[in-house]
């Protein structure tokens, strides 16, 4: 029995395909489903139901991967440790990153870059999911890392303080406010607003901070996804208010206006935090820690033009 066979087999659980899995490993679906095959026939037995999709592990499925998984990661991290004895400063492979869809592509994209230049033989696969599904992949091993906003405690989690971005008021340029570089909060009352969906944690938090200073809006939209806020907001169907570095970008094109909100109480500031999470009881290995160095670190990336809240990221606890 090969360790590939193991790692191919490990892989098509966790991502619960024989396509994904075959990409992780570099090898065709056939392939993929011959190495899995060729397990069930070693041990008699069935490990996955391909009758149903996604796949799902039979009951002696799941005891064997829960076993592979641990021998497969103490391999790897024996096999970097090996690594590192012959040059401390090599790192290979790649490392997982699952992100909330506002963290970012820009920002993001300066990490990954900076971390190939440092790293040339390892690389980031980085993707951008719903708040929920990043927790659920890190969790589910789909990923090392996860960026997310307004973290709490996950028992299977260590959850590590990144960032806190303060929150600005974004207008379109036609905007009665968009000559002005802030806003009083208390002008926020009765204020047509495009908004997050009510169950997102942003929205919620949102929606205490104004009810704090006893502001009303409008709600006229609602999204799960900070792109088509911008969009609305670009058309003038509302202001809105969002992270100050997520618009950055359209703030320097000059189709958004992006307003300080003054007034607010000290305790009650409109702010997002943003968390680094990874899986409690697994220790990364080589490649995730460095690149977790490299989030966490004071000299990681230079921040982006116009995001005055990304300045703060070298004053960002790594721990």
């Amino acid at each position: 029995m090969q360790f590939e066979s193991l790692q191919i087999f490990c892989d098509v659980v966790r991502w619960a395909s024989f396509s994904r899995g075959a990409q992780e490993n570099g090898i065709s679906q056939s392939s993929a489903s011959q190495a899995v095959h060729q397990l069930e026939v070693r041990l008699g037995v069935r490990l996955i139901d391909r009758s149903k999709r996604p796949l799902v592990l039979t009951e002696q499925g799941k005891v064997y991967y829960e076993g592979c998984k641990e021998l497969v990661g103490r391999y790897l991290e024996l096999e970097n440790r090996v690594k590192v004895l012959s040059d401390e400063r090599k790192v290979t492979g790649t490392v997982g990153v699952a992100s909330i869809y506002s963290v970012g592509l820009l920002h993001m994209s300066q990490y990954v870059k900076t971390f190939g230049e440092r790293h040339p033989e390892a690389s980031v696969r980085l993707e951008y999911l719903h708040p929920t599904r990043v927790v659920e992949r890190v969790i589910a091993g789909g990923a090392e890392l996860g960026l997310i906003s307004y973290p709490r405690k996950w028992p299977e989690l260590t959850v590590i303080p990144w960032r806190e971005e303060p929150m600005v008021l974004v207008v379109s340029p036609t905007h009665r406010f968009a000559r002005r570089k802030t806003v009083e909060v208390r002008e926020l009352d009765g204020e047509p607003l495009v908004a997050f969906d009510a169950e997102l944690s942003i929205r919620k938090a949102i929606d205490r901070a104004l009810r704090h200073h006893e502001i009303t809006v409008d709600v006229v939209l609602e999204f799960d996804n900070i792109e088509n806020i911008k969009r609305a907001v670009e058309i003038s169907a509302g202001a809105a208010i969002l992270p100050e570095p997520s618009v950055a970008k359209e703030v320097r094109a000059g189709s958004l206006i992006a307003l300080g909100i003054d007034g607010q109480e000290a305790k009650h500031r409109l702010t997002r935090p943003l968390a680094i999470i990874h899986r409690r009881h697994d220790k990364l290995d080589l490649t995730a820690s460095r690149f977790l160095d490299l989030l966490t670190g004071s000299d990681a990336v230079p921040a982006e033009p116009g995001a005055s809240a990304d300045r703060r990221l070298a004053a960002a606890s790594p721990s």
